[in-house]
């Protein structure tokens, strides 16, 4: 008898088969919140009568229910809302540093719910499999509902005869590895892998400050600078997986060196230790020069001016090319808009084309596990095969 309740346990919180059209109405109801069935059905251009069947669906798997009704503007009639099910699955979202595994656990609308990090012991990719193993097995005893799971990391990574592929990830130390598939057969759930800054875009265009935006960039200050876009609601790859490679334009050809050789460009001028290393003072750190600067440090605020120059060259660049309905901001080194707001806008005006309007920019507190939160995104867009 305990067999038979558990198999239905089982079956019950699995990630059911969904239809193209239960897929489109989830991933309505969860980017855009509850809706009545008449704007669903509106939306998705589906009839009443094909809504109701593809709604009762997805309440028989227990993903949506019937909210509150409210009333309708233009007739005034009450209109049921539907409402996704949040805490019926769980996703697991996993950050790989070089040196630390950050992990998550979120519900569907990708609120965390859980929370995990700890150093990476062997950058091996086995080993680092083994890891997350380990760390799955840990959060699955409290949340038996985790259907699927995302790892966000630096690198590139596309895809090869339809098989998920890290090309490169300069950090870890890895080439050609298969993460995606091998954490799939050790977990028993579907895992995907993606770039750090792509996931994180897609979290922010499907639950952040890009909902409702059909185009959207995003651009992440902080060890290194990352760039990600969204055209025609599609998160962009680029054909060899590296797309968004900004981290070198060039800025000023009388500026210092970046790792690479690059004289003033982006990667020179902008991100932290960058910063850091304006400065030349043993033993500093960011924070250290960020609290120079509050304090009016001329050197601390030039190394900021600096890199607010580069910024704004940067966002003037992707308006330019690209014209974005919206530019998102975010990762741990954001203080220079604190320190070198006015250097940024100054210089955004500057790098503008005639006629190209300002854009709008949405610059977003940034806490470090939103990388591991941008891993379940990449599980549950997996899931809704998006």
């Amino acid at each position: 008898m305990s067999r038979g309740r558990s198999a239905t346990r089982a079956s019950s919180t699995a990630w059911p088969a969904l239809a193209d059209a239960e897929r489109g109405v989830l991933r309505e109801l969860l980017i855009h919140g509850p809706l009545p069935r008449a704007e669903l059905a509106r939306r998705l251009g589906v009839s009443r009568a094909s809504l109701t069947r593809v709604t009762r669906a997805l309440m028989d798997h227990g993903l949506v229910r019937e909210g509150d009704v409210e009333l309708r503007g233009a007739t005034g009639r009450p209109s049921e809302l539907l409402v996704v099910r949040h805490d019926a699955r769980h996703l697991l979202g996993v950050k790989l540093t070089g040196d630390t595994v950050f992990a998550v656990v979120t519900d569907l609308g990708a609120r965390i719910v859980a929370a995990h990090e700890e150093p990476i012991r062997s950058r091996e990719p086995g080993a680092v499999i083994d890891q997350i193993a380990v760390v799955h097995a840990r959060f699955a005893e409290k949340y038996d509902t985790i259907v699927a799971a995302g790892v966000a990391l630096s690198g590139d990574l596309t895809v090869v005869d339809g098989r998920q592929l890290v090309a490169d990830s300069g950090f870890l130390g890895w080439k050609n590895v298969y993460l995606a598939e091998r954490l799939t057969d050790r977990l028993g759930i579907p895992t995907s892998a993606e770039n750090d800054v792509r996931a994180l875009t897609a979290t922010e265009h499907w639950f952040g400050a890009g909902v409702g935006c059909s185009s959207l960039a995003l651009i992440t200050v902080g060890a290194g600078v990352g760039f990600g876009l969204v055209v025609d609601n599609r998160v962009v790859t680029g054909h060899h997986g590296r797309a968004g490679r900004l981290d070198h334009l060039p800025v000023d050809s009388t500026g210092p060196a970046c790792g690479q050789g690059h004289r003033g460009c982006v990667s020179a001028l902008l991100p932290n230790q960058s910063i850091v290393d304006a400065l030349g003072t043993p033993g500093l750190d960011f924070a250290g020069v960020v609290e120079l600067a509050r304090d009016g440090h001329v050197g601390a605020l030039r190394a900021f001016r600096a890199a607010g120059h580069a910024l704004g060259v940067l966002i003037g660049t992707v308006a330019n090319a690209l014209d974005p309905e919206k530019i998102v901001l975010a990762g741990d080194g954001l203080a220079v808009m604190e320190l070198a707001g006015d250097e940024v806008r100054a210089t955004v005006r500057q790098a503008l084309a005639p006629g190209i309007p300002a854009p709008t920019l949405d610059v977003q507190p940034f806490q470090f596990d939103e990388w591991a939160r941008g891993g379940a995104v990449v599980g549950l867009r997996t899931m809704l095969r998006f």
